[in-house]
Order: C-alpha cells, then sequence, then structure tokens
C-alpha cells in the first residue's frame, strides 16, 4: 500500500500510549487488512484505562460518539492507542483515543489510523451509575 504523504507523521512526544498491540493474521478481514471491529475493541479498551482510572471504579461504554478510520491497519504494524480524558460529568466522562501505526521495519513510517471519541459512565457494585469522585 503506497503512503499518503500527508500522514507521515511521528508519535506523540508528550504522551505514552494506554495500549500498543500488534495485529495477528486471525485479526485480518478477507481483504487482508485489519477488521475494524477489532480496532473498535482496542479503542474501547485504551479509552476504559484512563476512564477507569478517573472514575475510581467500574465503567461501562454508553456510546461511540465519534468513530473515523484515516488508513487501513497491516499485519505487522505496531498500533498505538492514545486515550486522554476529554470531559467529565457527574456519572459520565467522554475520551479521545488516537491510534497510531508504526510500519515498515526497515524503513520506518508513522501514520494516524484512527480517530475516535466515547463516552462511559461510572457504575456502582449494583450495575447503576454512581457520581464520579472528585479528581
Amino acid at each position: 500500500m503506497a503512503e499518503n504523504p500527508e500522514f507521515p507523521v511521528k508519535l506523540p512526544d508528550n504522551r505514552q500510549p494506554a495500549l500498543r498491540v500488534m495485529p495477528m493474521p486471525a485479526d485480518l478481514n478477507p481483504s487482508g487488512d485489519v477488521f475494524g471491529g477489532w480496532i473498535m475493541s482496542m479503542v474501547d479498551i485504551a479509552g476504559g484505562i484512563p476512564a477507569h482510572r478517573r472514575t475510581r471504579g467500574r465503567i461501562a461504554t454508553v456510546a461511540v460518539n465519534a468513530f473515523t478510520f484515516k488508513q487501513p491497519v497491516s499485519v505487522g504494524d505496531v498500533v498505538s492507542f492514545y486515550a486522554e480524558v476529554v470531559s467529565v460529568g457527574r456519572t459520565s466522562i467522554t475520551v479521545d483515543v488516537e491510534v497510531y501505526a508504526e510500519r515498515n521495519p526497515e524503513n520506518p513510517v508513522v501514520v494516524k489510523v484512527t480517530e475516535a471519541k466515547l463516552t462511559y459512565v461510572a457504575l456502582d457494585d449494583n450495575g447503576r451509575k454512581r457520581p464520579i469522585p472528585d479528581a
């Protein structure tokens, strides 16, 4: 696949990824690209990490507010998921997730492959909404 010259980027310097994964052949669709559903699942996991930390407990995904696939992901890409809390309400929390693929180890290239915004709700032990504690 030819790289789009608008997309040579580098990984964010000032942040650590919430999750870093290398997709395997079992994660491919019949066209040879990684299933979008696999990426969506990893985005949900990555977004849930800072949401879980900030709410100090159980959470559930209640909305996928936005999801944009910018480039395909391939086997062998090292995929990094950067998640950042962007909004905290009384019981809900919204997280932005940016996804980058590092590919072609002989001549490394980094491309932004996905952007997403998800909302989680804090839950108590009975699965009911609960207030998010102050930071």
